[in-house]
């Protein structure tokens, strides 16, 4: 059973950074698409960013195109999100979840098609 751990979250000013991780244990991650989610009081859960297995493909929701890079290391089976000029409404819980061979397309993908997901870690924007 693949499990999936995020750190990283915590209060930052606008237009501070932060960088999360999703830690997987239990399966190796070089088969599974990384998505990172975010759900913000009262709002749906949105899909932010994807990495391929491979890592060969990489997509953003347009509101954080230039902010956030996703990036993975699957010899420690991580993968980050770096999030730069942080702003207000990046507020949200964070979490990342795994698709495998997922991440195709130039879509993100929808939150029923990742299998495993972590517990979430809370990114704060505030001044």
């Amino acid at each position: 059973q693949l499990q999936l751990v995020e750190s990283g979250g915590g209060l930052v000013q606008p237009g501070g950074s932060l960088r999360l991780s999703c830690a997987a244990s239990g399966y190796t991650l070089d088969y599974y698409a990384i998505g990172w989610f975010r759900q913000a009081p009262g709002k749906e859960r949105e899909g932010v960013s994807c990495i391929s297995g491979s890592g060969g493909n990489i997509y953003y929701v347009d509101s954080v195109k230039g902010r956030f890079t996703i990036s993975r290391d699957n010899a420690k089976n991580t993968v980050y999100l770096q999030m730069n000029n942080l702003k207000p409404e990046d507020t949200a819980v964070y979490y990342c979840a795994a698709d495998y061979m997922g991440c195709v397309g130039g879509v993100i993908g929808k939150e029923y098609e990742y299998d495993y997901w972590g517990q979430g870690t809370q990114v704060t924007v505030s001044s």
